[in-house]
């Protein structure tokens, strides 16, 4: 099933990790640190062009269901989304496009 993670993007719903409110997570100098790497990495993705409010974590799994496991391209991405926290929540758990 897919979830629709803001205008014209869809994720997974197996693939996500967490979602993540941008206003409480970045205050972390970790979290600020692993986004870094990830945008060094080229794999944070902007979705939508408006300030982002929140923050998911998706690590593609196989058709098995189970994580694939050293593929470069197959590493945790990183979504910014302009939709609030708990309305991906809310769209998670309905599980509606």
């Amino acid at each position: 099933m897919y979830v629709s993670i803001g205008p014209g993007a869809v994720a997974r719903c197996g693939d996500i990790v967490g979602v993540f409110d941008l206003d409480s997570a970045t205050w972390s100098h970790r979290t600020r640190k692993s986004l870094a790497v990830c945008e060094r990495e080229g794999r944070v993705i902007a979705v939508g062009d408006d300030l982002p409010r929140a923050l998911l974590l998706c690590s593609p799994r196989s058709r098995s269901g189970r994580r694939r496991k050293r593929e470069h391209s197959k590493r945790p991405v990183v979504y910014l989304t302009q939709l609030s926290a708990q309305t991906l929540e809310k769209r998670i758990q309905s599980e509606r496009i």
